[in-house]
């Protein structure tokens, strides 16, 4: 292999880059960050459900749930911290829900599409109002990364934005958005390293992705891997909340800040 970039940092999982992150963590859940978790519809609120459990795990100090309003009488009794927003007759989140997401979110220190939205052409609209209007920081990970691979201009120069995303979405990312170089499985960490390095120096977008048994994280031209100890095959949804949690409490440092994350969560 040729030698390393210097934009390409490579973690050991026993030896996070920076340690001093972990260390500065706030000892009091008052300091510890509000998220607020969005997801769900009428068939399946699993990954929305997981990541609030995980959410509590990776240190966050309060966290909400916003779930489409027709599970209001199924779940509304057992989650904790629930809010429902406005669905659509087959389950979705409406576009009458915008309003309710952004003022939950405006109360949150950052914000996750967790999943599990279903396929819908008016959630589609409510998502990228939502991702256009909410300034804040929004991590996206499983389905609802899949709105935005196809109509990616929300949020390919928003202000912090997270993807947490497989492969196969990244590839997809790079052609809806006309990239010049095309991401393939066939690519070498290495190359890997250097489209990531470009396509985040252009696009303001954070990129966590697991490729060869690695995670790789992407923010403003600088790339981190950490190769995994074991595979993980259903990751996204625990690897995305540990991102959104360790993000919020580092705001000004969202590549420590991931890459960080990363280390913790695997």
């Amino acid at each position: 292999m040729s030698s390393k970039p210097n934009y390409w940092h490579v973690q050991n999982i026993s030896e996070p880059l920076y340690s001093e992150l972990l260390w500065s963590r706030p000892e009091n859940r008052a300091y510890a960050g509000k998220l607020v978790v969005i997801g769900g519809h009428a068939q399946s609120f699993a990954a929305p459900a997981q990541v609030f459990n995980e959410a509590l795990k990776a240190g966050a100090g309060t966290v909400r749930v916003v779930l489409p309003d027709i599970l209001q009488k199924v779940v509304g009794p057992v989650i904790e911290n629930g809010e429902f927003a406005a669905s659509t007759p087959s389950g979705s989140f409406s576009h009458e829900a915008l309003a309710e997401l952004l003022s939950i979110s405006g109360w949150a220190d950052g914000a996750i599409l967790a999943g599990d939205l279903g396929r819908n052409s008016e959630t589609a609209i409510l998502l990228e109002k939502y991702a256009t209007k909410y300034p804040g920081q929004l991590t996206i990970t499983k389905d609802a990364v899949d709105y935005f691979t196809t109509t990616p201009e929300p949020i390919l120069q928003r202000d912090n934005t997270c993807l947490v995303l497989s492969f196969s979405q990244l590839q997809a990312l790079g052609k809806a958005a006309k990239y010049w170089t095309a991401f393939t499985f066939n690519m070498d960490l290495l190359r890997l390293a250097a489209v990531l390095h470009e396509f985040t120096s252009e696009y303001k977008l954070h990129i966590v992705v697991k490729h060869l048994d690695q995670i790789i994280v992407a923010s403003n031209g600088e790339v981190s891997t950490t190769k995994l100890k074991t595979e993980l095959s259903i990751w996204r949804c625990h690897v995305a909340t540990y991102c959104a949690v360790w993000w919020l409490q580092n705001p000004g440092k969202p590549f420590q800040a991931l890459t960080t994350a990363v280390s913790q969560a695997v």
